[in-house]
């Protein structure tokens, strides 16, 4: 996939739509992204999808709709994020894209998915996107003021193999964010009872007919 132009306007439209203010520059390295795991999707099989504008709607519009959200609680400081099963990067590399503040880490478990990270952050010029090949539970690493998943796992292991890696202390505003797909209530009542489920959003994905929500957990203090 070669030719990003048809796919300008509709990412554009979509960012307008969710109320981004994202510049042409942000705009194009999201299609320079895309191009990559067109690219590499032929070896490595990032994803199942082959269709660029599926791919443009069902992956990056996707991940686009969590940063309002994120955006909103970060406030623009500079944070620390581990982005959990993370595959060919979404939403991690999204985020990183669109947010040079936060440093984002993401994390899988498959060799070849972490390499991908690492060469688009090196084709993207992207100093705050690190990929690391691990199991989450076995990662050595500093704590992380927000961990991400996207279709990662349930939300009781989602959080049971990440809880050691979120900033620890009263005075920490870390937090889970877990994207999913229908109100997901059985996983919600499985999760101890030391977490707390504070805040359920419902995201609206520009031209997909799914549903989306965003789980937001944070530990009890």
């Amino acid at each position: 996939m070669t030719d990003l132009a048809p796919l300008r306007q509709p990412l554009a439209d979509a960012a307008a739509r969710l109320q981004l203010d994202l510049s042409a520059q942000q705009q194009e390295a999201l299609l320079a992204y895309l191009a990559l795991i067109a690219k590499w999707n032929k070896v490595y099989n990032l994803t199942s999808l082959r269709d660029p504008q599926a791919m443009l709607t069902h992956h990056l519009i996707d991940s686009l709709s969590l940063l309002p959200a994120l955006r909103r609680h970060a406030a623009g400081k500079p944070l620390r994020l581990m982005d959990v099963g993370s595959g060919g990067g979404l939403p991690g590399v999204v985020i990183a894209i669109c947010n040079p503040e936060i440093d984002v880490t993401c994390v899988d478990a498959v060799a070849k998915k972490a390499t991908f990270i690492k060469q688009v952050a090196a084709e993207l010029r992207l100093p705050n996107l690190h990929g690391e090949h691990s199991r989450v539970e076995a990662l050595k690493t500093a704590p992380f003021n927000l961990i991400t998943s996207r279709a990662f796992a349930s939300l009781l292991d989602f959080t049971t193999l990440t809880r050691q890696h979120l900033k620890p202390g009263a005075e920490s505003t870390a937090i889970w964010l877990a994207m999913k797909g229908q109100h997901p209530a059985d996983e919600i009542t499985a999760l101890p009872a030391d977490l707390d489920v504070f805040h359920v959003e419902q995201l609206e994905v520009p031209n997909l007919d799914a549903q989306r929500c965003l789980i937001w957990i944070r530990p009890k203090n």
